[in-house]
């Protein structure tokens, strides 16, 4: 079911990639790591059945962060914002292909102080592992992010839009 922003209300967020997309291998990564953590919390209740959705669903939270982000689409461009708090323009990275959209990166890992030991942490998901189908086609080579106050905004200009023309009226002939 959706929800009012076009969002599935209380399922996981998927990886939509097929195998000719060029972040597939980088997918194939992320879901290697989540599957291993949701293994290791499958065995260390036990191996018990039952419980795997919720496995995966914390190990997905452990391993990324989540990225909201807002679309908006004029005739001519797409516009990407993302919030990505805590992260610098070195930490991400953005792939552009002609009808989709990877946001990725690593936010550093927060050191302790000395002599300081974690005792509860909220903060320990550091990659971001983001796809977007895009609803027109882009020119890749045309696009441009910049990142101000952790909101990373992407320009994408679309390809084949074709220009308007002004009709004029000629004077019928006998």
């Amino acid at each position: 079911m959706k929800d009012q922003t076009g969002d599935m209300a209380g399922g996981p967020e998927t990886f939509n990639v097929a195998p000719a997309d060029p972040f597939v291998e980088l997918a194939q990564e992320i879901e290697g790591l989540i599957s291993s953590r949701a293994f290791e919390l499958f065995a260390a209740r036990g191996g018990n059945h039952g419980s795997d959705l919720q496995d995966w669903l914390v190990a997905q939270s452990e391993i990324l962060v989540n990225v909201p982000l807002d679309l908006t689409e004029t005739e001519t461009e797409l516009t990407i914002r993302a919030d990505v708090p805590g992260l610098s323009e070195n930490d991400l990275e953005v792939r552009v292909a002609p009808r989709a959209i990877c946001i990725t990166g690593q936010r550093p890992v927060a050191s302790n102080e000395p002599g300081e030991q974690a005792v509860y942490s909220e903060r320990r998901a550091n990659r971001i592992f983001r796809t977007l189908d895009l609803p027109s086609e882009v020119d890749p080579d045309r696009a441009a992010a910049s990142l101000a106050n952790g909101v990373l905004e992407v320009k994408l200009f679309k390809v084949g839009t074709g220009k308007k023309i002004p009709i004029r009226a000629r004077a019928a002939s006998a």
